[in-house]
This record gives C-alpha cells, sequence and structure tokens, in this order.
C-alpha cells in the first residue's frame, strides 16, 4: 500500500467513525436544545439556563437533547438558545434566562406553542418563521472562518470530523509540503494578526530557512480592549485552529508547535488542551499522523497578560522564560525565532483559516473580498451600537454597510460620531469615512488599521479627546519599558491628555501632542510604540475643534470630562415631593429647595452622575453643562428650613 493510499484509508475509517457516532444520536425524532456556552453565553448566565431546561424537562418527563455548542454570533442577546423541535424549523431564542427555559419546555416541546414572542427579531402572526440563517446579521454576513462556531460541540472531536473536518489535512500529507505553500501563496491569504503580512510568503521564507528543527506557533495573546475574536474561536472551533496549525506545521516541515494562549482565557486553554489530547487519540496529532510518517508534538503555553506579548519577538521571550520584550528584527523569527530555530508564526484567525483556503482551493477564496485583499475579516464589534457580537464579513464591505446593516446602527436615535479600529493603536474615523471599504490598504489610508479585528463604535455622547485618553493609558501602561521614546513618550503624552480634560491645558499642549506622537513613531522599536500615538493623532486631525474646545474655551462639548461639567437641575421640570435623586447621591449634595424642588450643592458634586440615572424619564429635571460656570446657582437654604 503506497503513503497515499495509506492516509486516505485511514481517514476515511476515522471519518466514518465520527459520522458515525453523530448519526447515532440524531437518529431518534427527539427534541433537541442548543445552548452557546461560550464566555459570551457563560458570562450572561448560560449555566442557569442550561439547568433550567434540565429540571423542566426532567420534572414534566419530556425527552430530550441538551446539546452544547460555542459562540453562536448574537453575543448582545445571550444566553442564546436552539430549539429543534420535531415539525417545526430551528427557532432561535435569545436571552433565554431559567424561567423562560421552563416555559419553553412545557408551551413549545409538550403544547406545540412556540413562544414567538421570545424568539429573536420581531415577527408578525402571518409571518412565516424565518430560518436560522436569516436572523438579523447572519443574513448578511460570510461565514467562512466561523462557518460551524455555534453549530458544533467544541468538546467533540467527531462533531468536526463529521462535518469535514481534517479532511484538508488528509488531503494534504498526500502531497509535497512546497505544494501547500503554493496553494496558500495562490490564496493570497494575509495574516489576520494585524500586519497584513502574506501569509504564503512567510511559510514560504521558512520552509526555506536551514536549521536543526523549526517550530510553528498559534498566537493567541489577544490583548485588546474590546477584542475577543480569537478567545471565541477557541472556544468554539478549537479543532479547525488545530487542523491549520498541523498544515502549517506539514508546509514549513516543523515538527513541533505551540498555542500561546493569554492566562486570562481559562475557557480556552481548557478547550484547546482537550481538543489537542482527542485529535492525538484519534492519530491528528503526535506521532505518524495517519500513517504519514509526519510527526507534530502540540503544546499549549498560557501567557501572563502582558499586550505587548501579542508581538511576536516578545512572544518568543516570553515563551523562553524571559521578559517579554520586542527584539531588534533583523533576523526575523523565520530565520531565527524560538530557541534560536526558525519559527513561523501566525494568528488564531490565520490558521482557523487555512482548512478553509485548502478545502474550497485559491480560486475559490479569492472570490471572496478584494484583489488585494481576498477573504473575509472577522470583527468585535463593541460600544454604541444595537447588535453588538462577533461578526464575519467579505473584505471589501464599508463601515456604514458593517454599523448600520449588520450590527443594527446606533441604538436610542442618537447620531454616530466615531469607530475605533485596529485596537488600542487604531486610529478613529469620523463620520465621513463610513464609505470606506474594509480592507488592509483601505483603512491604512484612511489613518487607521485593520488590527486584530476589534472595533469600538461611539455616537454622539462620546468626548474624542477623553477616548485617546483612555487608550493611551492603556498603551502606556502596557509598555514593556524597552524604548525611551515609548516608555516615556507616552507617558508625556498621557500628562497632556490628563491636563486637556482637566481643563488645566497649556497654549502649546496641542502642538506638543503633535510633536511627542511623531517622535514616538519614528523612534519606537515595536509595533506598539510605533502605534500608540495613532487615537491621539486621528482624533487631531479629524476632531480638532473638540480639543480646541477643551484648551481654549475650557469646556467638553460630549459633557463627559467631569473637571470641565457640571450637573444641575431644572426646576422647571423637577416635581415637588420626589426625593429619587436625594436617596441615590454618595455625598449629600443635592438639597431640598423651599419651593419643595431639589437644587445641587456644586461645592460638595463629585459629578458621578447617579442623580442624572435616578431622575424619572418624565421628569429629566438632571441635566448636564459645560463648562461648568454655566450652571445655574440655586442657593442651598438654612438647614432647618431644609429639613
Amino acid at each position: 500500500m503506497s503513503n497515499r493510499e495509506r492516509i486516505d484509508s485511514l481517514f476515511k475509517a476515522i471519518r466514518e467513525k465520527a459520522e458515525a457516532q453523530i448519526a447515532a444520536e440524531v437518529e431518534t425524532a427527539l427534541p433537541e436544545i442548543v445552548i452557546g456556552m461560550a464566555t459570551c453565553g457563560l458570562a450572561a448566565g448560560a449555566l442557569e439556563t442550561r439547568k433550567g431546561f434540565e429540571e423542566a424537562l426532567q420534572e414534566r418527563g419530556i425527552e430530550a437533547r441538551i446539546r452544547t455548542v460555542g459562540c453562536i454570533g448574537h453575543c448582545y442577546a445571550e444566553p442564546v438558545v436552539i430549539v429543534h423541535n420535531p415539525g417545526f424549523p430551528p427557532i432561535l431564542y435569545h436571552q433565554v434566562t431559567p424561567g423562560k427555559a421552563r416555559m419553553l419546555v412545557k408551551s413549545f416541546l409538550e403544547d406545540g406553542d412556540p413562544l414567538f414572542e421570545y424568539m429573536l427579531g420581531a415577527m408578525e402572526a402571518n409571518d412565516m418563521i424565518p430560518a436560522v440563517s436569516d436572523f438579523p446579521r447572519f443574513n448578511r454576513e460570510k461565514r467562512v472562518v466561523l462557518d460551524l462556531c455555534g453549530d458544533i460541540d467544541p468538546e467533540r472531536i467527531e462533531a468536526y470530523i463529521a462535518r469535514g473536518g481534517y479532511a484538508a489535512l488528509a488531503g494534504a500529507l498526500q502531497e509535497a509540503p512546497q505544494e501547500v505553500v503554493a496553494a496558500v501563496s495562490a490564496s493570497g491569504l494575509r495574516g489576520r494578526g494585524g500586519a497584513g503580512f502574506p501569509t504564503g510568503q512567510k511559510w514560504g521564507l521558512a520552509a526555506s530557512a536551514e536549521g536543526p528543527g523549526k517550530t510553528v506557533i498559534c498566537n493567541a495573546d489577544e490583548g485588546d480592549p474590546g477584542a475577543y475574536m480569537d478567545r471565541t474561536i477557541l472556544e468554539s472551533n478549537p479543532h479547525q485552529v488545530l487542523e491549520g496549525l498541523a498544515l502549517c506545521a506539514y508546509a514549513v516541515g516543523a515538527k513541533e508547535a505551540v498555542v500561546y494562549v493569554r492566562a486570562e482565557y481559562p475557557l480556552a486553554v481548557k478547550t484547546v488542551t482537550g481538543a489537542i489530547e482527542q485529535a492525538i487519540a484519534w492519530r491528528l496529532l503526535g506521532k505518524d499522523i495517519l500513517g504519514s510518517g509526519f510527526d507534530l508534538e502540540v503544546s499549549v503555553f498560557q501567557g501572563s497578560g502582558a499586550f505587548v506579548c501579542g508581538e511576536e519577538t516578545a512572544l518568543i521571550q516570553s515563551i523562553e522564560g524571559k521578559r517579554g520584550m520586542p527584539q531588534h528584527r533583523p533576523p526575523y523569527p523565520v530565520e531565527k525565532g524560538l530557541w534560536g530555530l526558525p519559527t513561523v508564526i501566525n494568528n488564531v484567525k490565520t490558521l482557523a483559516s487555512i482548512p478553509r483556503v485548502l478545502q474550497g482551493g485559491a480560486e475559490w477564496y479569492r472570490t471572496i473580498g478584494t484583489e488585494k485583499s481576498p477573504g473575509t475579516a472577522i470583527f468585535s464589534v463593541v460600544g454604541d451600537v444595537t447588535h453588538p457580537g462577533l461578526v464575519e464579513i467579505p473584505m471589501g464591505v464599508t463601515l456604514r454597510s458593517l454599523i448600520f446593516e449588520v450590527c443594527g446602527g446606533i441604538p436610542k436615535k442618537k447620531r454616530f460620531k466615531a469607530v475605533q479600529i485596529g485596537g488600542p493603536s487604531g486610529g478613529c474615523l469620523p463620520a465621513e469615512f463610513l464609505d470606506t471599504p474594509i480592507d488592509f490598504d483601505s483603512l491604512s489610508k484612511a489613518g487607521a488599521m485593520m488590527g486584530s479585528g476589534g472595533m469600538v463604535v461611539m455616537d454622539e455622547d462620546t468626548c474624542m479627546v477623553d477616548v485617546a485618553r483612555y487608550f493611551l493609558d492603556f498603551t502606556q501602561k502596557e509598555s514593556c519599558g524597552k524604548c525611551t521614546f515609548c516608555r516615556i513618550g507616552t507617558r508625556h503624552l498621557l500628562d497632556i491628555l490628563e491636563r486637556i480634560t482637566k481643563g488645566e491645558a497649556r497654549e502649546r499642549d496641542l502642538e506638543l501632542l503633535e510633536e511627542f506622537s511623531r517622535d514616538i513613531q519614528s523612534g519606537s522599536l515595536c509595533a506598539l510604540g510605533r502605534t500608540a500615538p495613532n487615537p491621539v493623532l486621528t482624533s487631531l486631525r479629524y476632531f480638532r475643534e473638540e480639543y480646541e474646545a477643551h484648551v481654549y474655551e475650557k469646556r467638553c462639548p460630549a459633557m463627559v470630562c467631569r473637571a470641565l461639567t457640571a450637573f444641575y437641575i431644572d426646576l422647571d421640570k423637577c416635581a415637588r415631593g420626589c426625593d429619587a435623586c436625594v436617596g441615590c447621591c454618595p455625598v449629600e449634595a443635592i438639597f431640598t429647595t423651599l419651593s419643595r424642588k431639589k437644587g445641587i450643592d456644586q461645592s460638595l458634586c463629585v459629578k458621578c452622575g447617579e442623580c442624572m440615572a435616578a431622575c424619572p424619564p418624565e421628569y429629566s429635571a438632571v441635566c448636564k453643562v459645560s463648562p461648568p460656570e454655566k450652571a445655574p446657582i440655586i442657593e442651598r437654604p438654612p438647614k432647618a428650613a431644609e429639613g
């Protein structure tokens, strides 16, 4: 038997075994309850929801399967549940509490009433029940990497194999490694970790590098605020990442692989560790994979949470037990990386794309996206948006389409103000850039960057100066301290921004912000330092009038900066006898006037905003104003009169 025939025979047996196991579970016409149990679902109470279903099924003597999956994608609607009841199409329910779970068991599984009021999305009485793929977002996405996320049980390798998993690896092992590199190169796949370097080119450099051994690393050190794409993929479909890692190792001639995951992702660590053990047991990792003679030892390394370790040379230092600090390049990791060996480092999304690229072919992959940025982009969209969550769209879709069509636009009828793309070092783009295509080159030209896929949407109530201060505070704290420009320069930038938001700005502060930002960009060693000033420069470029209001008028137009804002009570709106604001004030700054209405003692107010939140909406008597001098002065009556 030839090597090709042996691999084909072994994988065929594995696939038939997996398909038989899955088929045996669904042969009986039992109702099936699918619950999203990734971190987003667990945080919203999915464990309690599952318990609610289990208890209700037991109490009513109803036999049904409960299947847990990863992230379904609608993170804003968690806990998300899909119910497959024979005689009905699958129905997607949102925010399913334990109480709703019990009602669904009784009304739907027992009595046949689907309880449409709990279904995700509005539905008229005469509407047809929509397919799950037709729900908001799903019908506008192009799910390539996320295709199986939320559809299969991430803890069962047979679920992945039965859906075509590891077929790309079995096929590649029957070909020469250079053919795998050529296929990836032809697809035009670019690294999804942020830089957008051609994946095939990186693999080709590593394959031709000389050394006693080679290593491949999956970079899952996702540290951007609001970003959770890599975590979700590892929690929802770890085997697709492992298959991509094995394909990479085979293509470049590596025998060892490392999955570098930050320790703050305990569920991802647990899931990928279990997946590795399963893959070894099924002869898809470890020694003599599928009888091909190819060995690959895969281990998991838990990072300690340093944002800078997302940079590949700092990541290597971390694995080697050293302080995670970026190193001078060249030599690049593909020449001299982990333990001095040629090393390929790819992001989770990049590796998860590889099996789909090889299965569909380079020509198919290039039909998605744009000419220079083929494929899809995955974003975690957060902030002031109606439907935040995980989204996968073709490259080239505009920001407007993503924010307003896919994610439902800005809630509460607020106006769109800006979008931060590319993590804490990304750029802030205003409304005039909403028609910008989402791809590596277009975003870079606009002053932002693709980054790893974090996207923060901001409405009209956002202060762009405070946004720049927030992100710079993050990058300044995460600086490894190696470069003077990054270590000290970002500190100076942060000091200036803090002065501006406190109303203590100096005459040359705006000029210094630009000057220091350029110096930091030119003098920093790694991308953290070189891109740290991006939020400052882009917000200065597109929202300069907001900076000038802070500096020259001591005013925050968005009324966000506390030192430049005051709360006051509109006596015309205030209701006599309503004490809602009084009870919530932590410093007793709110008093009762002689007319039995309320006032705020500005000398005591700490500007926490609790009074505005507590004021009944029918009154909306608590208001904000900037600068504080514009707040109307209401004299506090003597204590006896007030009482």
